[in-house]
């Protein structure tokens, strides 16, 4: 059995981004040279998301598709965007300190818990079937990588791991 790793480096911004990338992680099979296995496809980030979903066709103005719009506006009911702290227990007074002092991270970057949240909802993986050296996707089926948290832009990782012969 052989096993291949690579990995996409996404920038995201300081919004809940969808980033499209059942392409890149098919050309990351076809590098493998591995016809018939398990891809998996993993986000090490605990603020992030990976997911299978339909792609809608229909964007909002701010170019999300339709359907991710109708998820994110589930989530805003049931885990609402972070405003201010205190709002959720996390990060608390010691998380706070130690990222000022030790990371030199900003106070603002702390309201993210809604991100963190949602993306236990998400997962932060997906294994998909490959079979003659394609993804069992469906017909409609896309692979998403999601960055839920809207503090701030970072350089984000994605891990692509394909098992098989």
């Amino acid at each position: 059995m052989a096993v291949f790793h690579d990995e996409l480096n996404i920038e995201t911004g300081n919004t809940v981004s969808f980033d499209d990338i059942t392409e890149q992680v098919q050309e990351c099979v076809k590098k493998s040279g591995i016809k018939n296995g398990l891809v998996n496809v993993f986000s090490q980030h605990t603020s992030c998301g990976v997911f299978i979903q339909e792609d809608s066709e229909d964007v909002t103005y701010r170019n999300i598709p339709l359907l991710l719009q109708d998820m994110l506006n589930v989530f805003e009911k049931i885990i609402p965007t972070c405003q201010h702290e205190g709002q959720y227990l996390h990060p608390g007074p010691i998380h706070t300190k130690n990222a000022a002092e030790l990371r030199g991270e900003k106070s603002a970057w702390m309201l993210n818990t809604d991100g963190h949240l949602r993306s236990v909802l998400l997962g932060r993986s997906e294994t998909i079937p490959l079979l003659e050296g394609e993804m069992t996707l469906g017909e409609f089926g896309r692979i998403y990588f999601s960055d839920m948290d809207q503090t701030r832009e970072r350089n984000r990782r994605v891990r692509i791991q394909v098992i098989g012969e």
